[in-house]
Formats: structure tokens, C-alpha cells, sequence
């Protein structure tokens, strides 16, 4: 009997990076779980997949809720049997302003999605992957250039991915006896909506206002699917993928 498609579970799957690698999960003929925040924004990604569609699962999730999480997982496993790809790629951003200025409120907010949210998933995705059998499976998670350098004025983003670092380190070392293999995808000016302010100009560590070039984001998406391709037995623990000519080292 043929062994059926791997299945991905993709979180902040309506728009941008997400989006585009849910698709991307969907076209290389994996069962793919649309998980994010947005119905519609999800309904929008089903509906781009064309005659592809009934390979995916729409389930609204908020990552910052455990028991919507929990959720996910249960009706991914309900639905298709399994875990193999877990990409944890939903994150939010602060207003860049002074450091001092930010609320509590919106550290809370960028800390409970891009760190807890992470953390979550994570753990329910490592749940399921020692339980299930064939045992074991991958979580690959979106860091960003922001877990290396800092953007100025970007406290509470830049603590949230040096967090994901350590994080994934931890996930990979506590999943070898159960063949879970993690990495990080570390993305830098992919051309997405989010990035369109790169265009028009964004603020330097000298203290000017330059435009950044951008990247396409197929490349972010074959990336993923290389990762995600890997035998259980091989990973890619770090990628950095980042438009060439990008600040990137101090920042410019």
C-alpha cells in the first residue's frame, strides 16, 4: 500500500510568508493544516490552491491560547492522522518607537505570540510526533535576521526571535531520542505586503532613512520544502536566507 502524502501544519497561514509556504507545501503534494488567527485570510489561502484544496485542513487558531493549540493539533490528528512538519511561523511586531515609550501591552503582545505562541505549538507538535507511528517528525521555526542584529527601536521583536534561537536549540537536543529534528529559518527583506516599507525606506543604525532591496519569497518557500524534505536522519539545525545587498552585519 503507498504511503500517503507527509502532513504540515502551517501556522500564520493567510498572508504573506505563511501563506506562501503553505502553498508551496500543498503544490509539493503534502496534506497541509492552514492554522492563523483570520477565517477569511485562511478561506483566501484554500481558495488559492485551486483544484489542490481538499489536500488542506482550514482550522482557526490563536497560538497565544493553549487550548486552542491543543485544538489544532487534536482536529490536525483527527483529520489526518498525523504530524510530520511543523512550521511555526506566526509573529507580530511592536510600534517602532523609543524603547522607553512602549506599553507593557504591546511587549505582551509580541511576547506571547512569537515566543509563547512558538513555544506552544511546539510542544503540542512534540506531543504528538513521540506518540505517533511512525514516530517522529520536524518543526522548523521562523526566526528572522532580528535574531542575529537588531532593527532600531525594535526591542521587543528582537528579544522574541534571540528567544526562538535558543528555543529551537533546546527543541533539537530534546528531540533526538524521539527523532524529532528541529531548525530555523533565519528570513531577511523577503518581498511580502509587510515589506513594502523597505521600498519606501526604513530607519538605519547610523540614524538615516535608506530603502532596502528585497527578495522573492519562492526562495523562502524552497527552502522550507528543502528543510522539510530532509530524512528524519539529516537537519538543517540554521538557514539564513536574505536579499544580497540587505543591511546585515551592525546593520549598515
Amino acid at each position: 500500500m503507498d504511503t500517503p502524502p507527509n502532513v504540515a501544519v502551517v501556522t500564520g497561514a493567510g498572508s504573506g510568508i505563511g501563506q506562501a509556504c503553505a502553498l508551496g507545501f500543498i503544490a509539493a503534494g503534502y496534506r497541509v493544516v492552514l492554522a492563523g488567527r483570520r477565517p477569511e485570510a485562511l478561506a483566501a489561502t484554500l481558495e488559492r490552491a485551486g483544484a489542490a484544496a481538499a489536500q488542506a485542513l482550514v482550522v482557526p487558531t490563536d497560538v497565544r491560547d493553549p487550548a486552542s493549540v491543543q485544538a489544532l493539533f487534536a482536529q490536525t490528528v483527527e483529520h489526518f492522522g498525523r504530524v510530520d512538519v511543523l512550521f511555526n511561523n506566526a509573529g507580530v511586531n511592536a510600534p517602532g518607537v523609543p524603547l522607553e515609550e512602549l506599553s507593557l501591552a504591546d511587549w505582551r503582545a509580541v511576547v506571547d505570540t512569537n515566543l509563547t505562541g512558538v513555544f506552544l505549538c511546539a510542544q503540542a507538535a512534540f506531543r504528538t510526533m513521540k506518540q505517533q507511528r511512525p514516530r517522529g517528525g520536524r518543526i522548523i521555526n521562523n526566526g528572522s535576521i532580528s535574531a542575529h542584529v537588531p532593527r532600531p527601536n525594535s526591542i521587543a521583536y528582537t528579544a522574541t526571535k534571540h528567544a526562538v534561537t535558543g528555543l529551537t536549540k533546546s527543541l533539537s537536543l530534546d528531540g533526538r531520542p524521539f527523532d524529532i529534528a528541529c531548525g530555523q529559518i533565519d528570513i531577511g527583506n523577503v518581498d511580502t505586503p509587510l515589506a513594502q516599507k523597505m521600498k519606501r525606506g526604513v530607519p538605519q543604525a547610523n540614524g538615516t532613512i535608506a530603502i532596502e532591496p528585497t527578495f522573492d519569497v519562492r526562495h523562502v518557500v524552497d527552502a522550507i520544502l528543502y528543510m522539510a524534505g530532509l530524512p528524519l536522519a539529516a537537519n538543517v539545525p540554521t538557514i539564513t536566507v536574505m536579499a544580497t545587498q540587505m543591511p546585515y552585519g551592525g546593520r549598515g
